[in-house]
């Protein structure tokens, strides 16, 4: 479905249940709703009601120009305004890489609109700031942000030889597409120190699940995360998985969704 909010259309893939609860599913870089592919059925069998939203910069009607149309505000107000004309007043909400970016600060700043959050891969943004300025390890892993903040030249590199580095990551070769690895990298572009204005704890029941073979979160980042949460937490950690947890660990990462939405639901 097509929805029409903020002076942009956004692309939802919505399916199960009318009447089940609400999932908001949202990706990350440089994927899109797609990536949501291998927990969909489980939920749906569940009895849960999914969207998957094409966020900011993928979604062909929502691909404003310049970098400060990406920043995190704009990402987490696409979601709200999304939820509103969907007429859903609060959802579990689910975020993968620069999604679980987006989740955490809609469930710090709105806690009213999430039910549950199941954060994937990256942790509460202090957590993870914090852990750029004390951990060797995790400044080592961010390093590829700084490239990709710089102008043109990512897209140069990441297009090149028919987009072949996109293409090792699943659904990777959609960012081909006129203007959309642009919009993607201006998120990027458009990490402000004042994304963390403001930001306190997260209060509702949160899962962060996060996997030991992860290129761009360090363990001490990923246990930082519990500094961050008041609300009942559960820390996921999957052996032998790489960043990409949705793609290469579904079925686990199903089962930690369930748990969180539902932990009495039969299985």
């Amino acid at each position: 479905m097509r929805i029409d909010v903020r002076g942009l259309a956004f692309d939802v893939r919505a399916g199960g249940p009318e009447s089940g609860e609400p999932i908001l599913l949202l990706h990350g870089f440089p994927q899109d709703s797609r990536e949501w592919d291998g927990i969909l059925g489980g939920l749906h069998d569940a009895g849960l009601r999914t969207y998957a939203l094409d966020q900011r910069g993928y979604s062909p009607g929502a691909r404003p120009a310049g970098k400060q149309a990406y920043r995190m505000a704009e990402c987490v107000a696409d979601a709200v305004a999304v939820l509103d004309a969907l007429e859903v007043r609060s959802a579990h909400v689910v975020g993968h890489d620069w999604g679980a970016a987006v989740a955490w600060q809609l469930a710090a700043r709105h806690p009213e609109r999430v039910r549950t959050l199941t954060a994937v891969s990256v942790p509460h943004p202090r957590a993870y700031a914090t852990s750029v300025r004390r951990d060797p390890a995790q400044l080592v892993k961010s390093a590829y942000m700084l490239f990709f903040r710089t102008p043109w030249l990512p897209e140069r590199v990441l297009s090149a030889r028919d987009g072949a580095l996109l293409r090792r990551v699943a659904h990777g070769e959609a960012m081909l597409q006129p203007g959309r690895l642009t919009g993607a990298l201006n998120w990027y572009r458009a990490i402000s120190g004042d994304d963390l204005d403001g930001l306190g704890p997260v209060t509702v029941p949160t899962t962060f699940v996060w996997s030991d073979r992860d290129v761009a979160i360090s363990g001490h980042a990923a246990r930082r995360c519990a500094a961050y949460v008041t609300g009942d937490y559960r820390f996921v950690t999957l052996a032998n998985v790489s960043h990409w947890i949705p793609d290469e660990a579904p079925e686990p990462l199903l089962e930690a969704v369930l748990e969180r939405v539902s932990p009495r639901r039969p299985r």
